[in-house]
């Protein structure tokens, strides 16, 4: 079967309706996206200055949307509507789909590990803040269990109950985004751009600032969970592919915008001091709203933004993790017993019930989130750019992708995985 798109198909593939589910599966890709990753990047970018930034866009865009485009079309590719993990194993067995799909379940465990220190919390903070609580609830052991286990049943209800819970949130979250970059404009100040700095401090700082780029924008997590939901609403293999293909680029192609416009405002109304200033309180752009802007209107949109972005992109990543869990689970139970013989509704409840408990455990020993941080990008360079890479070489099946942009793709993965080693060369 070839799922690829030609010329040929372009006309009767034009013809096929833009439907509320496919509307939902884009709100579910930007959701995912503008998370902890956008409102950190000005930050960075304050602190490299706008030439490492542009540069940086420059490299990492171009090779996240055809690299986003390419993981879709090698998991398309495969005759069963299965997990990533069970898709590499397909493709070059059980030992290699066990190993990668242990790399994709690290790449998501980053994910499901931050945003659940931040909706614990974070939820305990806002609820003393306001007065709700006389205390920290966070300081009680059954706080983080609670916020958790409310989390992952609402989260395991499946996407079209996430597209109910999750589209108006995404949408305000998105309107904050643009809002906040547009509240900016009266504080732009074209001093704070830099000068171009030396080619090795400009390389350096690049290499260093495209995992906050690469962050930026990222939606690789969700594209498993929508090829299977495309090809379960689908019977033709051919168009789910096409729809699935189509809405992760109009949401790639919004996010392009509105991350650029608020990251470029932002740098032009931050000085390298404030940068400096927020890098060692370890707070965000966001943060630095009201500083700037003193009041209750911002504080509000400013909460309003943390929250919905902490709570979309959990259940972002959750459908991704999920997956990944039970691909694990399926491939191991497999080496023991039939496939047709497991139950995967006790499969799906299982994992469930061990997601809730690690992330709670997890919750319960503060772990410093910034060492997951730095082993993060490797992981997304292996599991999002060399993997999909390599299969398109190795498995005959997929030559038809074959192209130069493997180059970029590859490239950019190395640097992911080289990124936290160019700190010792700044």
């Amino acid at each position: 079967m070839n799922n690829h798109v030609n010329t040929s198909n372009m006309g009767r593939l034009q013809k096929i309706p833009f439907t509320s589910y496919d509307v939902g599966w884009v709100i579910m890709c930007i959701g995912m996206a503008i998370g902890g990753g956008i409102i950190f990047l000005p930050v960075q970018i304050g602190l490299k200055g706008i030439w490492v930034f542009t540069l940086s866009v420059v490299i990492t865009y171009p090779a996240l949307y055809m690299m986003q485009s390419l993981y879709l079309k090698t998991l398309s590719q495969s005759p069963e509507c299965k997990d990533y993990s069970n898709v590499i194993t397909y493709y070059l067995g059980k030992n290699w789909g066990f190993f990668l799909g242990v790399a994709y379940f690290i790449m998501l465990l980053k994910g499901m590990l931050t945003y659940s220190l931040a909706a614990t919390f974070d939820s305990a903070s806002y609820l003393n803040t306001f007065g709700i609580t006389s205390e920290i609830l966070s300081d009680n052991w059954w706080y983080g269990l609670l916020v958790l286990t409310l989390l992952v049943c609402i989260a395991s209800q499946g996407e079209k109950l996430l597209f109910k819970i999750s589209g108006p949130m995404v949408l305000a979250k998105l309107f904050i985004v643009i809002s906040l970059g547009l509240v900016m404009i009266p504080h732009w100040n074209f001093n704070n751009l830099s000068s171009l700095p030396p080619l090795k401090e400009l390389l350096t700082g690049t290499v260093l600032t495209i995992p906050f780029t690469f962050y930026s924008i990222l939606f690789v997590q969700l594209l498993s969970p929508m090829n299977i939901a495309f090809r379960k609403v689908e019977k033709d293999p051919y168009i789910a592919t096409y729809r699935a293909l189509r809405a992760s680029r109009i949401a790639f192609g919004i996010l392009v915008c509105a991350v650029l416009f608020f990251a470029f405002s932002f740098t032009l109304s931050l000085s390298y001091e404030q940068a400096t200033e927020a890098a060692r309180d370890n707070i965000s752009a966001i943060a630095l709203v009201s500083k700037v802007f003193p009041g209750d209107a911002v504080k509000i949109i400013s909460i309003m933004l943390n929250i919905f972005a902490i709570v979309t992109a959990f259940f972002g990543i959750f459908l991704g993790f999920q997956e990944a869990m039970k691909g694990i689970v399926v491939n191991l139970l497999t080496r023991v017993i039939d496939e047709k013989n497991i139950n995967d509704r006790i499969v799906k409840i299982f994992v469930s019930i061990f997601i809730t408990l690690l992330l709670w455990i997890w919750v319960l020993t503060h772990f410093p989130i910034l060492l997951l941080q730095q082993i993060g990008a490797p992981v997304y360079g292996i599991v999002s750019c060399i993997i999909p890479c390599y299969l398109v070489i190795k498995v005959a099946q997929l030559k038809q992708f074959y192209s130069w942009q493997l180059v970029l793709i590859f490239s950019t993965g190395v640097l992911l995985c080289l990124s936290p080693f160019f700190k010792f060369f700044e």
